[in-house]
């Protein structure tokens, strides 16, 4: 009896030992295994808040759809990255830098491995900055100034959100092409100007000032049981397809609403805004107009049909590690005079009256007031760079810029998969390519970064993406 009791002790431990073993070789397989989680957070503002992208004053009267940020967070080997995208015609340094500090403290991801990017939807709130043309008076007010206080916290627990839905979890990406719906708003004209949104079937129009980048980027997570988690879309189409007083995401509305269809509504679907500072979807060559809840509808449908062809190209991307860098660049202001100052201002109080001044000249005496404020201080303009692996790279740049810079970098990058994010990390307005600057017309009159800021940040990005590949 002993001695089967000992044997059946010794068998039980051998057992235990086979099964600890087993357990510990699990842990040790799947504690630095690739984790993603992904969430969205409601930051619709309330009605009456004014609506941002033009030169005129205009309240939210109603709600199409809502606005969100939407999150995914991405971890290997204790290393964690946020990318968030929200639904707003841009994010200020002073809200990233909120949201961060907020992330660091409740999530622990540093300030470098954070990006926020706005989707630059014309029918969102307003985001404030420094000398912006719009005056909120009254009651709403502070609505407003209560909203955007709240912002910074809503757009973090986002990430708070994603960060708790962490899964072991597949990567997979690939390109795909959509030139039917994206066109450059710049056009060499009979009169040998450069024109700028020059109208529908204008027999002045000899052809584009430059390209626009068809490249749809897809990059894809599921669950290790094939249960999708979220999709991230890069592409560069300019978000001036709703106008009106209602509030709605634009575009990657419908977009979010057909991959979900298609994926399943828990699936997050990130819209990650291209360089698109002088594309937008006007077809200048079909009499149709093109505004309107419809409009947008038809564009996010016909993206959406290309990236659901992309699903099926997907290829599953290798994140060994995960790498960051950010650098701040001081980018040169335009060339104003100080005896411009009282013209300006001149020009900004006829605006709505009788003698009300040409577009453009309002849009020159905004800038002249912006540039004249610094002083002669520098922009700063953050650089930062993503690498996933040593197949993908995310490069985000604060501004509304120029595809061909975008064409650019992806096209020096040291990594297979580039994509390159506009207004992320803040806001520095137009960001024109040199030649732009000589061709004239609203980006680069409009523009707060002289001549050659655009090939600035898109040198500093290449060369960041090469200290990372150097690693």
């Amino acid at each position: 009896m002993k001695q089967f009791k000992h044997k059946f002790w010794t068998i039980t431990t051998f057992r235990i030992s086979l099964l600890s073993l087993v357990m510990v070789f699990t842990q040790s397989v799947f504690a630095g295994d690739l984790k993603i989680g992904s969430a969205a957070v409601k930051i619709t503002p309330p009605l009456g808040t004014p609506l941002a992208g033009y030169y005129s004053d205009r309240g939210a009267v109603g709600v199409h759809d809502e606005l969100y940020a939407k999150a995914i967070v991405i971890e290997k080997d204790g290393s964690k990255i946020a990318l968030v995208s929200c639904d707003l015609i841009s994010v200020t340094t002073d809200i990233v830098t909120k949201v961060r500090n907020i992330v660091g403290k409740t999530v622990g991801i540093s300030p470098d491995n954070v990006m926020v990017s706005a989707t630059h939807s014309h029918t969102g709130p307003v985001i404030p900055k420094k000398n912006d043309r719009t005056i909120i008076t009254g009651k709403t007010a502070e609505v407003h100034k209560k909203y955007i206080s709240d912002l910074p916290t809503l757009i973090a627990e986002s990430v708070k959100l994603a960060n708790s839905a962490l899964v072991p979890a597949r990567a997979s990406i690939a390109i795909g092409r959509e030139e039917s719906i994206s066109f450059n708003r710049r056009f060499f004209m009979t009169d040998g100007t450069v024109g700028w949104n020059p109208g529908k079937l204008n027999p002045k129009i000899i052809k584009p000032a430059g390209p626009i980048d068809p490249e749809v980027f897809v990059f894809y997570a599921e669950t290790q049981e094939s249960k999708p988690i979220s999709t991230y879309v890069n592409f560069a189409v300019h978000l001036d397809n709703v106008g009106g007083s209602e509030i709605s995401a634009d575009m990657p509305f419908t977009l979010s609403t057909i991959l979900g269809k298609i994926k399943g509504n828990d699936m997050v679907t990130l819209y990650a805004q291209g360089c698109c500072g002088n594309i937008n979807h006007i077809n200048v060559k079909n009499k149709e107009p093109q505004k309107g809840n419809n409009e947008a509808q038809r564009i996010g449908t016909v993206l959406s049909g290309e990236v659901i062809k992309v699903y099926t190209r997907l290829q599953p991307v290798e994140i060994a590690t995960i790498s960051t860098k950010r650098e701040i660049v001081k980018l040169p202001l335009p060339e104003v005079k100080p005896d411009e100052l009282l013209i300006a201002r001149d020009i900004i109080s006829r605006d709505g009256k009788a003698d009300a001044p040409k577009f453009l000249e309002l849009v020159n005496a905004y800038k002249v007031l912006d540039v004249l404020d610094r002083k002669g201080e520098p922009l700063d303009a953050e650089v930062q760079v993503i690498a996933l692996g040593d197949q993908c790279a995310i490069v985000g740049l604060p501004g509304e810029i120029f595809t061909e810079l975008g064409m650019y970098i992806k096209s020096r990058s040291p990594y297979t998969n580039t994509m390159v994010i506009e207004l992320a990390n803040g806001s520095i307005g137009y960001v024109p390519d040199r030649k732009a600057y000589a061709e004239g017309n609203y980006e680069p009159v409009s523009a707060r970064c002289g001549a050659g800021s655009g090939e600035i940040l898109a040198e500093k990005a290449v060369q960041l993406l090469y200290e990372l590949k150097m690693k």
